[in-house]
């Protein structure tokens, strides 16, 4: 168990959510932080909740092909949102599990 944003929650071994549902906006506003992203706009909670959304209906995080093809943020602005590895750095703040996919 890890305390953020005055919560504790637990993470997996890499860092990721065990429980989607101990998630809040504040967690992610710190799990952002440690990727290096300073502050979620408009933009970036856009691919959170759609993301959110995606694993609600299938449980599982959306690869980022899905993203890009269904989010209305095409892959080259994923990238500027959430450099180096979109698809899971938006899968760690959204207090999801790893993709598959992803190394």
């Amino acid at each position: 168990m890890t305390a953020v944003a005055d919560l504790t929650v637990n993470f997996d071994a890499e860092g990721f959510m065990t429980d989607p549902n101990e998630w809040t906006p504040e967690i992610a506003a710190v799990l952002a932080q440690e990727e290096g992203i300073d502050e979620l706009t408009n933009d970036h909670w856009t691919v959170i909740n759609f993301v959110r959304d995606e694993n609600d209906k299938t449980g599982q995080p959306p690869t980022l092909r899905a993203i890009s093809k269904r989010s209305g943020v095409d892959t080259k602005e994923l990238y500027a949102l959430f450099p180096k590895g979109p698809a899971k750095k938006v899968a760690r703040i959204a207090g999801l599990g790893k993709p598959k996919g992803c190394i």
